[in-house]
């Protein structure tokens, strides 16, 4: 089992440091993921990958809860609010669904619920709306007599993006009802898709055209309603079907399903796959049916909603600060399928971890077609008791991530061979070993002169959590490490450089400019889908980093020139994005905001790391520690990493953050929890301002809790602080704490409810 395989077990001890690297890996990469999606309208991964990062968060976070604070993705709904679109407010919120990933999970909630309704309502039978789970984007409309005037995306819950003009470009979306007899004012909660048929027979035109296929149906239809010209949303085959309703007045029912009864008569586009059933029975059956028919659908599906009926039942159930009690969302099982394992392979990472992968005969499991799969360390390998030349059962987690199950053992024929892990790594020939001594992973410790390493590095460093290069992808950062002209290797699928190229090391980032002539035969390989090969096929094709000109033999083409304008910018980021940057082994965003704001400067940090007790010194800073402090040493200790800072200073890398000398340290010794969201302060100012001030931003309330700061929809947090008695501060007491100190900020603490 590699360190990311966690099973949930109730733990209030602290988590091991891997366990720590990797929450804040992930917290990280999916508030990356939701800000390309929600604010850039560029996914960086498929739907399906998202959620298995949220998956393996929920199970980290169920391990060890301890590390889910406010800062986690699995406290909140949605995503931020882009700046390209106006913010709205809804006027009743927007709530995610409670997932469950078995039968036996879906009938305990389902029991649970029903219990819970019976109570509340033992006059009224428990009835189930069973619906298919559209694989969209949620969308509220707002009609105010009759005529639509908002449509809004779900965004965090509570506010929005106003798409309305990009939505009227929906046919099914009715500018104005029909009919009669509608309220004056009411919210309808729904679903934009893509139809399966339209999807395909769109890729098929833009390939036709020489242009690239849109990814999935799902990033389609986000990505397509949230364009900022409506005319390119028009060009997309956009449907919806509505699912819910938000706040209404006068709204003549007692039953959702009678709601969708009188939407779909006022020429409202409604589900046809709906059905209200009677017993838990019933609820199974539904979930077989569309099982066996979700790829004959419409649309995408990745699961059955199950929703309580009757709307009093709904209101008195209530909602916990993310789901309703009163629906749930049920995910199919992992499709498995066979297929042959042709080889295992390693790859390298950033940071020299050789990491063995399954190489497969392609075959479509959960609705893709797989071709590998990592399988962790040589550990796994011989856990999983695979061999190369089997037949192996593959699988796709949560409908997510590929895993390879384990072989079937009555195919094996005896030309089957073990997996021997290399000794050598596969791009630089250098010795592979344990970094230290009980290491289950190998690594390869040839960091400067590694091509693989130092390709995944640039790639690393131009991403959202580093110096967020939107241009240094990658592709470029392969491009820019491999050797002038050379087809790219390939191993199962993966663009490995060649090397050198170009950029010889991190040193000489901030000086590509002055590369013109090196760059001119520079090629960046992507992929283009083979015209009349059939879904699944690609062409690496080439593209330039320079142009040749009647005057001048190279200059920058323009995304090229674009690169060079956002290193310049990259040059003005924060000194806890420079660490992120440098690549250093278990220093994450976390450790380096906490580094950055007690040293304010490289210089600082450098001075304390060579003034001999540096380890002991940072390892007490607040989410640093031994281990983190001494990966920070060790890297500093070595000559071409400082040569790095020194390039990068004498570039004009900015390494001094700018500090208010008049800030005091007021809230020295003291635990703060903020949760839930304020309008004047994000997660990162907040936890910057009371770091900045010496306190510490915690993630959970306990007895050693001094303040929570508490925003809107804050949600559990806020009622474990009052049953600790722990002071509960608002924005503007949350600003009385900064300004003026504890004292007065006590004086400032919200009264607790009244009965408590």
């Amino acid at each position: 089992m590699s360190e990311n395989d966690v099973t949930p077990v109730e733990t209030t001890n602290a988590p091991p440091a891997p366990a720590r690297e990797r929450h804040d890996e992930l917290v990280e990469k999916i508030r990356a993921h939701r800000e390309a999606y929600y604010q850039q309208d560029a996914p960086l991964v498929s739907d399906s990958e998202y959620d298995a990062l949220f998956q393996e968060l929920e199970l980290l976070e169920a391990r060890y809860p301890i590390l889910a604070g406010q800062d986690s993705p699995t406290q909140e709904v949605g995503g931020e609010v882009s700046a390209a679109f106006a913010p709205v407010t809804h006027a009743s919120r927007m709530y995610s669904l409670e997932d469950v990933f078995s039968l036996e999970e879906l009938d305990a909630w389902l029991e649970r619920a029903g219990a819970n309704a019976n109570r509340l309502h033992p006059q009224i039978p428990v009835r189930w709306l069973c619906e298919v789970k559209i694989d969209g984007l949620a969308l509220n409309l707002t009609y105010r007599d009759g005529k639509l005037v908002r449509a809004a995306t779900r965004g965090d819950g509570t506010t929005g993006e106003d798409v309305t003009h990009n939505a009227l470009t929906i046919a099914d979306i009715p500018q104005q009802l029909a009919g009669s007899g509608w309220p004056a004012e009411f919210e309808v909660r729904g679903e934009v898709f893509i139809a399966t048929e339209d999807f395909n027979a769109y890729n098929e035109a833009l390939i036709e055209q020489g242009k690239a296929p849109l990814a999935n149906p799902r990033n389609a239809a986000a990505g397509s309603l949230r364009q900022k010209d409506p005319e390119q949303t028009a060009k997309r085959p956009l449907r919806m079907f509505v699912h819910g309703l938000g706040r209404s007045r006068d709204f003549p029912i007692t039953e959702q399903s009678q709601a969708y009864e009188l939407m779909r008569g006022w020429g409202l586009p409604v589900s046809p796959y709906g059905r209200v059933v009677e017993s838990l029975a019933q609820v199974r059956d539904f979930i077989a049916e569309h099982g066996e028919k979700r790829h004959e659908l419409i649309h995408d599906i990745d699961g059955i909603v199950v929703k309580v009926d009757d709307l009093s039942t709904q209101e008195q159930l209530g909602y916990t600060s993310r789901v309703p009690r009163w629906a749930v969302a049920y995910k199919y099982p992992p499709e498995e399928v066979h297929t042959k394992l042709l080889d295992i392979q390693v790859q390298v990472g950033r940071t020299g971890r050789v990491t063995p992968f399954g190489v497969m005969e392609p075959v479509l499991v959960a609705g893709s077609t797989v071709a590998r799969a990592t399988l962790h360390n040589q550990e796994v390998v011989k856990a999983k008791n695979v061999l190369i030349g089997d037949t192996v059962i593959l699988r796709k987690a949560g409908d997510v991530i590929p895993e390879i199950v384990g072989p079937v053992l009555a195919l094996r024929d005896g030309s089957e061979t073990a997996f021997i892990m290399p000794t050598e790594c596969p791009s630089c020939g250098q010795p592979l070993a344990p970094a230290k001594e009980g290491d289950v992973d190998i690594r390869c410790l040839n960091a400067e002169s590694c091509p693989v390493q130092l390709t995944e590095r640039v790639a690393y460093l131009g991403g959202r959590s580093a110096l967020d290069i939107e241009a240094l992808g990658y592709e470029a950062a392969a491009a820019l490490t491999s050797g002038p002209g050379e087809d790219p290797a390939t191993q199962g699928g993966v663009i490995l450089p060649a090397g050198p190229g170009p950029l010889h090391n991190e040193a000489e980032l901030f000086d590509l400019k002055d590369k013109l002539d090196q760059l001119a035969e520079v090629k960046v390989w992507r992929e283009k889908r083979v015209k009349g090969e059939g879904t699944g096929k690609f062409d690496l094709v080439p593209y330039f980093f320079t142009k040749a000109t009647a005057k001048k033999p190279s200059v920058p083409t323009k995304s090229t020139q674009k690169l060079f304008d956002e290193l310049e910018k990259a040059k003005g980021n924060p000194l806890w994005r420079v660490l992120v940057a440098l690549s250093i082994r278990h220093v994450g965003p976390n450790a380096s905001r906490a580094i950055a704001t007690r040293y304010g400067s490289m210089d600082a940090l450098l001075e304390v790391i060579d003034a001999g007790n540096a380890v002991e010194e940072l390892s007490q800073i607040d989410s640093v520690g031994s281990i983190i402090a001494e990966a920070l040493v060790d890297w500093f200790k070595v000559d071409w990493h400082r040569d790095i800072v020194t390039a990068w200073q004498a570039a004009g890398v900015k390494m001094v953050d700018e500090r208010d000398e008049n800030i005091t340290k007021n809230l020295e010794g003291l635990a703060i929890v903020v949760t839930g969201t304020m309008e004047n302060y994000s997660r990162d100012t907040a936890k910057e301002a009371i770091i900045v001030r010496g306190g510490k931003a915690t993630g959970s309330v306990s007895k050693k809790t001094d303040f929570l700061v508490a925003g809107e929809a804050a949600g559990s947090k806020l009622d474990k602080a009052r049953s600790l008695g722990v002071p509960v501060l608002d924005e503007a007491g949350f600003g009385i704490l900064l300004e003026q100190g504890p004292e007065a900020a006590r004086e400032a603490a919200l009264p607790a409810p009244e009965g408590e």
